[in-house]
């Protein structure tokens, strides 16, 4: 998978109905061959509006789960009288 992830278009599933191309904010998707298709990726804004429109569920967009690191934990400061013994 590449860093940013990008609208899945399942061929199988797409009829061509061009609901997509015709919605989408940026012209990041295109027909070829009658099926739709992600020509221009650096385009794509990751906004649903193709996967939201495609009446034949063909279009996800898989949402990357990255987890941050915790921040670092500073050592506590202590009085000498609460040391463990």
């Amino acid at each position: 998978m590449t860093a940013n992830p990008l609208p899945q278009i399942d061929h199988d599933r797409c009829t061509g109905c061009h609901l997509c191309v015709d919605l989408c904010p940026t012209s990041a998707l295109g027909q070829v061959d009658g099926k739709a298709v992600l020509l221009y990726p650096e385009l794509c804004t990751y906004c649903t509006a193709c996967e939201d429109a495609c009446p034949e569920d063909a279009i996800a967009l898989p949402f990357l789960i990255v987890l941050a690191k915790p921040p670092a934990r500073k050592p506590l400061d202590r009085k000498p009288s609460e040391e463990k013994p």
